[in-house]
């Protein structure tokens, strides 16, 4: 089964995910981020630099390809050509691979820098990043942000005034100062975006500005800027791959990589909030066998397991984080076992320090954060506007500007 999972059908990621091909199964541990430290966010300012790292379990220095391409708001492609959003060419090899070193299952690394030598951005707006094969295949795809500061954001978290979401919700209210960017038509030529942990299935889009005082647009939303609040992520450390530890039951070999177990979880629905720190679903390559952790670190089989007593009648359950681009598919499904009474799966996972959580899907196609974990309005998330500006008669949409928020302090 295990191999089966490592060398899938081509086929099975070429279907479109919120505007993204889905990986590739050879395709690991894909880092796509700021360069500036503890910034997991795909969100630059332009000028600044996006560093993208991802396996090739297939370990046989396959050449990749990279291409960018512009887009608007809604992720379609701009009409803009090539050379009136990059200087140099928006497609190129990547040069940078290492083969893993001194590790149970080999894999080679890629890394790529943008902007770099070859490629540079010159203006603002959505970008989707894609990686090509030999065969011109997609393999990956991710989007990213770039901004230019012409306006600024201050941005709040309140607990809801909606008496039946008050300890579950939180709303986020923001004001865009506009300074000196003359808008003409401020609910046309601007649009938000906003964001909880950088997950773009919970996306609120279409908001327009209520209010308008000097030079500033006033976002003072409660329902149509409300989230469920959630619950403090979930995490495990496969730092020292053989040894169990804090989260993790037990470590063996068996077979040609370590299986790692993780204790079985119980449901926290009906549980009080209890603050532990984590990292809002992101993680880090890390490990104690090595001083490159992209090429030192290894894979293991991590088992996870699920013990809940809630009616989830025609929802299936699912391991989610930024560790898989918060993709729901095969590879991160929950199968329940009628012996054990549990939901089990795993998972193939780089060795590191890793925040998830458990979500459902009904047959709809509605995503759950709350079924099995619950939520609550103390819970520590972080939230992010992006402002996009076109003016009228503009050919394309711009960035204009970002604003973060963290519900550390939640006002009332």
């Amino acid at each position: 089964m295990k191999n089966s999972l490592l060398f899938f059908s081509i086929f099975c990621y070429t279907h479109v995910l919120f505007g993204q091909i889905a990986d590739a199964p050879n395709i690991k541990t894909v880092i796509f981020q700021s360069s500036n430290t503890n910034n997991y966010s795909p969100i630059i300012r332009l000028g600044e630099k996006m560093m993208l790292s991802f396996d090739d379990l297939n370990a046989d220095e396959q050449n990749y390809y990279y291409k960018i391409n512009h887009c608007e708001i809604d992720w379609t492609p701009s009409k803009l050509i090539d050379s009136e959003f990059i200087i140099g060419f928006s497609e190129d090899r990547i040069r940078e691979f290492n083969n893993s070193f001194n590790t149970l299952l080999p894999y080679t690394n890629y890394e790529l820098t943008i902007p770099n030598p070859s490629t540079r951005l010159k203006i603002s707006g959505n970008y989707m990043l894609s990686i090509l094969n030999e065969s011109n295949e997609i393999v990956l795809q991710r989007r990213f942000i770039v901004y230019e500061p012409k306006v600024t954001v201050a941005v709040a978290v309140y607990q809801s005034r909606d008496i039946s979401k008050v300890n579950t919700h939180q709303s986020v209210q923001f004001t865009i100062n506009n300074g000196s960017l003359r808008v003409n038509n401020p609910s046309q030529e601007i649009k938000t975006v906003l964001l909880q942990n950088n997950n773009w299935q919970t996306a609120i889009t279409g908001l327009k500005p209520q209010y308008f005082r000097n030079n500033q647009l006033l976002y003072l939303y409660n329902k149509e800027t409300s989230f469920w609040g959630g619950n403090e992520f979930l995490y495990f450390d496969t730092k020292a791959i053989r040894d169990a530890t804090l989260n993790i039951a037990r470590s063996e070999l068996t077979g040609d990589i370590y299986d790692t177990y993780l204790y079985t979880k119980k449901e926290r629905i009906d549980e009080p909030y209890t603050l532990f720190p984590d990292i809002n679903g992101n993680f880090t390559v890390r490990t104690l066998d090595g001083d490159i952790p992209n090429i030192d670190a290894d894979y293991t089989w991590v088992h996870f397991s699920l013990e809940c007593l809630e009616d989830l009648t025609g929802k299936e359950v699912f391991v989610s984080g930024k560790f898989n681009n918060w993709v729901l598919n095969d590879f991160n499904k929950l199968t329940y076992n009628p012996e054990t009474g549990l939901f089990e799966g795993e998972i193939l996972i780089k060795q590191g320090f890793y925040n998830y959580q458990f979500v459902t899907k009904d047959a709809n196609g509605t995503i759950s954060n709350h079924d099995i974990d619950g939520s609550h309005y103390q819970t520590e998330n972080d939230y992010t506007v992006i402002v996009y500006y076109k003016k009228f008669g503009a050919r394309y949409t711009k960035v204009i500007g970002v604003g973060v928020g963290n519900s550390k302090v939640i006002l009332n």
